[in-house]
């Protein structure tokens, strides 16, 4: 699948058709529909309208029936199986599997930003051609300094910064 992402690549073209879309709603309703079927028989879509794909091992996290999109939860049993849906492979299993497979493992220590559930339904395809997701993720795992929390605890408790 990373092979065939090259062909959404967002450039000229691409947004020019997305405008396109965009003010033509029954073509954006009839494109978003293909999308729809594409994504959703291929990796169990949802259509989020943020979609991830790309940094989960083309595993859908909103598969997930918690909806988790940073990683498992901490029911997910010895042998990968979902919390919720024991006879069901966690997808953050299947995400660290197909990631490893692809040696892309690091994308999967990108922080995934909270869903912002007013684009469910919409297509991601054009939010990425018009580059609405650029920041669906942190650039950094949020392990390599202090959380913001820890700081401000200690600004509270020593009354000056560390």
């Amino acid at each position: 699948m990373y092979r065939l992402h090259h062909l959404l690549t967002p450039n000229a073209r691409k947004r020019a058709f997305a405008r396109f879309l965009e003010r033509r709603p029954r073509l954006y309703r009839w494109f978003t529909t293909a999308e729809k079927q594409v994504k959703e028989s291929a990796f169990g879509c949802r259509m989020c309208g943020q979609c991830t794909l790309p940094a989960t091992g083309y595993a859908c996290p909103m598969t997930c029936p918690k909806q988790l999109r940073n990683g498992p939860c901490g029911g997910v049993s010895p042998t990968g199986g979902c919390e919720v849906y024991p006879e069901v492979q966690c997808v953050w299993v299947t995400a660290y599997e197909r990631t490893e497979q692809a040696g892309r493992v690091s994308d999967l220590t990108l922080l995934q930003r909270p869903i912002d559930h007013r684009e469910w339904g919409r297509s991601s395809w054009v939010n990425y051609w018009q580059g609405r997701d650029e920041d669906l993720w942190t650039p950094d795992d949020g392990l390599t300094r202090k959380h913001l929390v820890v700081t401000d605890l200690s600004l509270l408790t020593s009354g000056s910064p560390r």
